[in-house]
């Protein structure tokens, strides 16, 4: 008989964005390794980023329980809805922010801990307490952001007699906007205490990132383990490669993830190189920062830019297969160096370059390493950086611009099922 498991998430499709894929991937693949998944997710949802064609990836016939949610940002949209909109996307710009958008900030990071969801957590605890009872469901998942979602698992923990695994797709308290949420003294000491709870009472804890994974060991000793997201292995379309000499940016680019010396490097490489401005184009497919957008005005790469704005994830894999080179770019700091975006490894899969930028000693520069995917530069190497671009628009003028990867097979979203799978066995 198959092993039951109750996933509680926040993001399932119609959400857009990267929030849903992981584990609608996982429960794509469970039943292959006899776990039946059961899906517990809001009726409800706020969600800033709609993207239908998930929905054809859910397993027919799968249970989804879902319950409504009350989200504050309903109400707050009556004062901003432009702002609200993009606080719920994690869009916090650092300068200039007008004064509804410190006062919503300021509400956010205090009156709402550990996140704006956390309404949720009363009403879903005694619903699935029942459920879990009914059904002899003996484990249950928890998956963050938004992290109020561990204290359902928390208080089902302490209530019942479960296994209980908490998967965290992005750090806690060491997230790169939590310094900029406000936070009093109190609110802070709040999430820090939320967090080891969450981490010492878990009985199985996963991240996404190594780096993630050490600083989690420094507060529990609790198992942890590193199950990284993936790529899908699917059969395409044939994609033909872009004519031009595209440079592509796949995903949000917000406001500290702007690298000034790459667009430099393509401003001065436009004046210098023959035929660079005749091959070259730039292109970026998601929510791109007003920030960025003006630097790339004021360098003088307008004119070879293109923004597609948000697109279908199917969509985004067209682009990404058929992009010379594909843009990876974290925010130059040491907070950054365990975030390891989705998008990572659906580049690699799509056999096109990586050009990665960011901090040093980051997860992503490894695996880009070990993979022989790319090359990575820190926001410092700018002679580097243009050496490399230099080299990759050379080849592409030859046609011998491609990539000879290394051991993807690990980072397939079966692969890595499997090894859920066999760490939620252990549980039992």
């Amino acid at each position: 008989m198959a092993k039951k498991v109750v996933i509680i998430s926040y993001y399932w499709p119609p959400a857009g964005g990267p929030g849903v894929q992981r584990w609608l991937k996982f429960v794509k693949y469970l039943r292959d390794f006899d776990i039946e998944p059961i899906l517990y997710v809001p009726k409800n949802p706020s969600y800033p980023i709609i993207d239908e064609t998930f929905s054809d990836e859910i397993p027919k016939d799968i249970t989804i329980l879902k319950q409504s949610i009350f989200e504050p940002y309903s109400i707050a949209r009556l004062f901003s809805k432009k702002n609200t909109k993009k606080i719920s996307r994690g869009i916090i710009a650092k300068e200039k922010q007008t004064f509804v958008e410190k006062l919503l900030l300021y509400i956010r990071g205090n009156f709402f801990i550990p996140d704006a969801r956390k309404y949720w957590v009363k009403p879903s605890v005694k619903f699935l307490k029942k459920y879990l009872v009914e059904n002899d469901i003996k484990t249950i998942i928890t998956t963050g952001p938004p992290h109020s979602l561990h204290l359902i698992g928390l208080n089902l923990r302490k209530e019942l007699d479960i296994k209980w695994l908490a998967d965290f797709r992005d750090p806690w308290t060491t997230i790169g906007y939590h310094e900029q949420l406000k936070l009093t003294k109190r609110s802070k000491e709040k999430h820090y205490q939320l967090e080891a709870d969450v981490l010492q009472t878990a009985d199985q804890i996963v991240t996404t990132s190594f780096t993630t994974r050490e600083e989690f060991l420094q507060l529990t000793k609790k198992p942890i383990e590193v199950i990284t997201n993936g790529y899908d292995v699917e059969k395409h379309a044939p994609t033909s490669l872009d004519e031009k000499f595209t440079i592509s940016h796949i995903g949000s680019l917000l406001s500290e993830r702007n690298p000034e010396i790459l667009w430099e490097v393509l401003s001065e490489l436009l004046q210098t190189e023959t035929n660079f401005a005749t091959d070259f184009q730039l292109q970026f497919a998601g929510v791109v920062s007003e920030r960025i957008q003006r630097k790339i005005q004021e360098v003088g790469l307008s004119n070879y830019t293109t923004y597609f704005g948000y697109v279908s994830h199917q969509k985004a894999l067209q682009l990404q297969r058929a992009s010379q080179v594909l843009l990876l770019i974290e925010i130059d700091a040491e907070k950054t160096k365990g975030i390891i975006a989705g998008k990572l490894f659906e580049y690699m899969a799509a056999e096109r370059p990586i050009l990665g930028i960011g901090p040093k000693d980051a997860d992503v520069a490894k695996i880009i390493q070990q993979t022989n995917t790319g090359t990575y530069f820190l926001y410092s190497e700018k002679a580097k950086l243009k050496s490399q671009i230099l080299a990759y628009y050379e080849a592409y003028q030859t046609k011998q611009l491609h990539t000879s990867a290394i051991g993807l097979q690990k980072y397939s979203r079966k692969a890595l099922t499997e090894k859920l799978a066999e760490v939620l066995y252990k549980l039992t």
